[in-house]
Order: C-alpha cells, then sequence, then structure tokens
C-alpha cells in the first residue's frame, strides 16, 4: 500500500530521499497518515509554506514530540524558515510551554543546525535590558492584548497573585515577543499553535485569539493553522482549538 500521488510529492519536495522504516513495518498505517498530513489538510489551505511549517514546529514542542520536530525541522530549513526563526520558535515556546518541555526541542535544534553548517551561537536577537525589559513589556502586551485586558489582569488580580502579572508582562512579553527575528504576527500564530497543542490550556488559547485578531490573524488563518495541526496533535484537541475560535470570532 502507499500514499496518494499527491502526498507522494509533498512528502518527496519536503523530505527528499528520507524513507521512514515505518514504511515497512506498518504500512497502512503511514498510508492513513502521509495522506492526511501531506494531501487532505493541504488541499484547501492558503498558509505559505515556511508559515505552515513554523506553526508545526511550535505545536511539535509543545507535545514533545522530538523524533517528529528533528524530521519537520530539516523541512522546514529546507523551505526557506532560517536559522534564526527556528531558534525564536524554540525560544517562543518557553514561556508557554515550559523550559521543561522545551529543552529535549533545544538540543535537537542546535544538533540539526550543526549538521546543516550553522555556526552556534547566532547573533543575539533581544532589544531589551534588565532596567526597560518591564516597561517594554507592558507596551508590547498592552498591543497585542489589548490596555483594556491588560488593566482588568492587573486589576483583578488577588494581592498575593499580582507578581505573577508583572512577571508576565516582563517575561513572556519583555523578554520575547520583543526580540526580532520574528514579526508579533507571527509570534502570535506561534502562541496559538503552541497552546492548542498543549491542551488544559482553553481559557488562554480563547485569548489568543482574540490577541491574533488584534494583530491581523482573523478566523479563516487560525481554522487554517488548526487543521494543519490535526495530523500531529490529534482531534480532540484540535476540536478544542476550533471552539475556541468559534467562541471568540464566529463565522460570519
Amino acid at each position: 500500500m502507499a500514499p496518494s500521488d499527491a502526498a507522494r510529492a509533498q512528502r518527496d519536495e519536503l523530505f527528499p530521499g528520507r524513507v521512514s522504516t515505518l514504511a515497512f513495518t506498518d504500512p497502512e498505517l503511514v498510508e492513513h497518515f502521509e495522506d492526511l498530513a501531506f494531501d487532505e489538510v493541504l488541499r484547501d489551505s492558503r498558509l505559505a509554506p515556511r508559515t505552515r511549517l513554523m506553526v508545526q514546529l511550535a505545536a511539535l514542542v509543545a507535545c514533545q514530540g522530538a523524533a517528529e520536530y528533528r524530521a519537520m525541522l530539516g523541512a522546514a530549513l529546507a523551505v526557506g524558515v532560517t536559522p534564526v526563526e527556528v531558534k525564536e520558535i524554540v525560544y517562543q515556546c518557553v514561556p508557554y510551554v515550559g523550559m521543561a518541555k522545551v529543552l529535549d526541542a533545544l538540543h535537537v535544534t542546535n544538533e540539526v543546525l550543526v549538521e546543516h553548517g550553522v555556526e552556534l551561537p547566532l547573533p543575539g536577537q533581544s532589544t531589551t535590558t534588565p532596567h526597560d525589559r518591564a516597561t517594554k513589556g507592558l507596551a508590547v502586551q498592552r498591543e497585542i492584548v489589548g490596555a483594556d485586558v491588560v488593566e482588568s489582569l492587573y486589576a483583578n488580580a488577588p494581592a498575593d497573585q499580582v507578581h505573577v502579572q508583572r512577571l508576565l508582562s516582563a517575561n513572556c512579553f519583555g523578554d520575547h515577543y520583543t526580540r526580532t527575528g520574528l514579526d508579533l504576527p507571527t509570534r502570535e500564530l506561534l502562541t496559538f499553535a503552541m497552546l492548542v497543542a498543549l491542551g488544559g490550556c482553553d481559557p488562554q488559547v480563547r485569548g489568543h485569539v482574540a490577541a491574533n485578531g488584534n494583530v491581523g490573524n482573523g478566523r479563516e488563518v487560525l481554522v487554517d493553522v488548526v487543521t494543519q495541526l490535526v495530523p500531529y496533535i490529534g482531534y480532540p484537541r484540535a476540536l478544542n482549538g476550533l471552539r475556541a475560535v468559534d467562541d471568540v470570532a464566529p463565522a460570519g
């Protein structure tokens, strides 16, 4: 048994010369997966190949799918995702997924980049200092999330939890969203993808559906992203992601 011609062509374009051992041990499973991943979910997609691979990489980090991440990283580099962009995808995952889940992907990233002749470390992308990270982070948080939402988060936080809101502004937004290497709309799309893939983050997914709308990523883009994640994260988390899109940005 073999994947469809369309799926085979797409697979060969992304992974030239690669032959999965599963094609010999589990041919039926591979056929169904490759038809889904490289044909069915792509038919109506308007995402650029680079964007598609980037959101899939973010989701795979969240899923801790190190083996699949390694394979997809090679494909991402082949379609023009730069080493700096790859590192920024991984770094963007840290405040949302946590270093414990990101660490393996970071090591895989470094190994693959070195295999491709990339000299590490890459040029730094930070634009903040210890003195201005909180101020700049709060400014970009207001831009992305909305000033009224940010003010509400601070105002409604219990006195013994306000420090977490300050950490969110300074670290998540100040240390990460202010970096160069990726623009804000891309960072927000990555955040949406990793939160959907992570699961158990429904309030945060809804919040980032709204945030994506604030930076220009509307319903059509978000539905497309979730569709591209289906083969890698499964239907329950994909359907939960789509429910969040429907709640915040319902079909017109």
